[in-house]
C-alpha cells in the first residue's frame, strides 16, 4: 500500500512540476488560454498503466491543486470541463477502439479544448465564441500530438521499473 501511495504521490508531483514549468514557458499559439498541457503526460501515462480509476483520481486532485497553487475559480471550472471530459474520450477511445497512444492522445487535446469551450459558453454568449473554435480543434489538435508523443516514450516501461502490486 505505502509503494502504491509513493507512486501515485510522485505522479501527481509531476504533474504539477509539469504545470508550473508550463507556467515558465513563454509559449503561445496566439489564442488565449492554449498552452502545451504538458501535464497530461501523467495523466495519459496512468491512464494506460494503471486504467481509468487511478488516471481519473490524478486528474482531479491535479487540476484542483493546480487551479489553488497557480489559478483562480474561473480557471478551476474550465479546467474541470475540458481535464474530465479529454480523460473519458481517451478511456473511452483505448478501451473500444484500435486507435494509438498517439491517436488517443490526439483526441484527449482536442476533447480538452471543447469542454473549456462549454464551460466559456456559460458565461459568454454563443456568438462571441463562434469563432474561437476552430481554433481551439486545431491547438488541441496540435497539442494533443504532442503530448502522445512523449507520453509514447515513456509508456512501454522497462521492466525494471515495473513495480508490483501497481
Amino acid at each position: 500500500m505505502a509503494k502504491r501511495l509513493a507512486y501515485y504521490a510522485n505522479l501527481l508531483a509531476l504533474a504539477l512540476a509539469l504545470s508550473w514549468l508550463e507556467l515558465l514557458i513563454p509559449f503561445s499559439f496566439g489564442i488565449p488560454g492554449v498552452k502545451l498541457g504538458l501535464t497530461n503526460i501523467a495523466v495519459v501515462f496512468v491512464l494506460y498503466r494503471n486504467g481509468l480509476k487511478p488516471a481519473l483520481l490524478l486528474q482531479l486532485a491535479r487540476i484542483l491543486l493546480v487551479s489553488l497553487l497557480f489559478g483562480h475559480v474561473m480557471g478551476l471550472i474550465y479546467s474541470l470541463a475540458g481535464g474530465l471530459l479529454s480523460l473519458l474520450m481517451m478511456a473511452l477511445l483505448k478501451r473500444l477502439s484500435p486507435f494509438s497512444q498517439l491517436g488517443v492522445s490526439l483526441a484527449g487535446g482536442v476533447t480538452h479544448n471543447v469542454g473549456q469551450w462549454c464551460a466559456a459558453l456559460l458565461v459568454m454568449p454563443f456568438s462571441a465564441l463562434l469563432y474561437y473554435l476552430p481554433f481551439l480543434l486545431i491547438a488541441g489538435a496540435l497539442t494533443g500530438l504532442l503530448v502522445g508523443f512523449l507520453a509514447r516514450l515513456l509508456i512501454p516501461i522497462p521492466d525494471r521499473l515495473h513495480i508490483r502490486g501497481l
